[in-house]
């Protein structure tokens, strides 16, 4: 079909629900239908929100919406009188919620707005709806009926399952019954294979260096991997990242009680030997998770790092040094587990369509093109 254009048209096929957007592609006489997917991924941080689309060929942004959408927010939440959510504003006056995002610090309400006390898990729930309807540019409860797009949450792989409950229950309550939850480690994994597969059956490292901590995960990746691919345990330690390190630095420029202050900043090489440092000290929860899975680098085939504080180069240089493994970190490491869980979206959208309800579907769309085609 090079140097052809086709002449192309966008219909549905379907009826009520499972009312399907198809794109047609008529070369002459041959005919070409991509039936159109679209998967958003939300990745809800202590410090910051992303959310990430992914389309198809079709098509570059979510159903009715143009140009591209926002994708980064502070995860702080206002409500205003009427009791609409704000998510990412700070305002001078007037209450801010911070610090609900990790479910393992918090049980009880945290927030009361009119009549209703709301739980860390119902205020990531409130995020997810609020940075939803910014992005498809419509209440995401009625997005979530249609067919073709996808929305995936991401979580710690931490969690317990009752706290995935929690969360499971809390985005129901906001209308978001058809949004997935995906291990951030997972979501991670998804990108990895999507932008360098296929990969050869084995294991990865997550290294997710966030705002708030690091977590290291190891993950079965290529053909084969279950559908639960973690191996071992997830190992968590606020002792490391981008609140850790500032600690780090502030430490540095502290006042010493019987002395001057020698210097009130520190300059790149000074920073950069920081976080040297920081990250050469990280490692013993590498291979502390290493040794709960009874596995060595060895076994591990390349280690992935993500997460907003993972940007400096310092991080990929140190553990490719002191693990002697192929380090991979795309060129934004704070989305790429939001990109994943887009990915993960857009395929289960894909897969939901079954074959058998395919061609039910496109059986009566084939006969009608080709009859177009013909004429």
């Amino acid at each position: 079909m090079v140097g052809k254009h086709p002449a192309q048209e966008l219909h549905e096929f379907g009826s009520g629900q499972d009312r399907v957007p198809v794109l047609v592609s008529i070369y002459g006489s041959s005919i070409e239908v991509d039936v159109m997917a679209f998967g958003v991924g939300l990745s809800i941080g202590t410090v910051n929100t992303v959310c990430a689309t992914a389309a198809d060929r079709a098509g570059k942004y979510p159903p009715g919406r143009r140009g591209a959408p926002p994708t980064t927010w502070r995860t702080t939440l206002t409500f205003d009188s009427s009791g609409t959510a704000r998510v990412g504003r700070i305002p001078r006056h007037g209450r801010v919620i911070t610090e609900f995002a990790d479910l393992t610090q918090r049980a009880a309400p945290v927030a009361r707005v009119g009549h209703r006390a709301l739980s860390a898990a119902d205020l990531i729930a409130t995020v997810a709806n609020s940075v939803l309807e910014e992005v498809l540019g419509k209440a995401p409860a009625g997005q979530g009926s249609r067919p073709d797009t996808g929305i995936a949450v991401t979580h710690p792989a931490g969690y317990s399952a009752n706290l995935v409950t929690d969360l499971r229950t809390a985005l129901d309550g906001v209308g978001l019954g058809r949004a997935e939850l995906l291990a951030e480690p997972i979501a991670a994994a998804t990108w990895l294979q999507a932008q360098r597969g296929p990969l050869m059956p084995g294991l990865a490292l997550v290294y997710d260096l966030g705002g708030s901590g690091l977590d290291v995960t190891l993950v079965r990746v290529g053909a084969g991997a279950p559908s639960n691919p973690i191996v071992g345990i997830p190992q968590h330690s606020a002792d490391f990242g981008g609140r850790a390190f500032g600690g780090l630095v502030a430490g540095k420029l502290r006042r010493a009680p019987d002395g001057p202050v020698v210097s009130r900043v520190v300059d790149d090489a000074g920073a950069g030997e920081l976080r040297t440092e920081h990250i050469t000290a990280s490692l013993k929860l590498v291979y502390r998770c290493l040794r709960i899975a009874d596995v060595t680098m060895a076994d591990v085939d390349r280690v992935l790092v993500v997460g907003g504080a993972a940007r400096p180069p310092e991080v990929a240089q140190v553990l490719a040094e002191q693990l002697a493994r192929p380090v991979t970190v795309a060129p934004d490491p704070e989305r790429t587990i939001a990109d994943g869980a887009a990915i993960a979206a857009r395929q289960s959208v894909l897969a939901q369509d079954s074959a058998a309800h395919r061609h039910h579907v496109l059986a009566d769309l084939f006969r009608r093109v080709t009859r177009v085609a013909a004429l």
